[in-house]
């Protein structure tokens, strides 16, 4: 699926069930206010979490996210580089494509 199929799809949940989006979305705030990490870290560990979860469309998510809030390109390759050995290299080489798609 493409980002922009995936940005097409987060846009048609978003139409049919905002308040659902919208709780989603404040889940996510209130879990990074609750400790010491920064916005950046917390979004490069989401980006490895959905990198495990085999999510193309979390990885692009997060890893625009974690550019937003300050990661740089090389961070991010680094962060899904960096679970070679726990998810295996085919699960990561495909994250790191996704995460070029937002790279790029």
């Amino acid at each position: 699926m493409s980002h922009k199929e995936v940005s097409e799809w987060y846009n048609s949940l978003q139409q049919e069930h905002p308040g659902l989006l919208k709780a989603v979305q404040e889940l996510g705030k209130e879990v990074r206010k609750t400790g010491p990490l920064d916005e950046k870290t917390a979004h490069l560990i989401q980006l490895a979490g959905a990198a495990a979860q085999k999510s193309e469309g979390s990885v692009h998510s997060h890893a625009r996210r974690a550019m937003e809030a300050g990661a740089s390109a090389d961070e991010v390759r680094h962060t899904l580089i960096l679970l070679t050995s726990t998810i295996g290299f085919p699960t990561m080489s495909a994250a790191l494509s996704w995460a070029e798609d937002i790279i790029e």
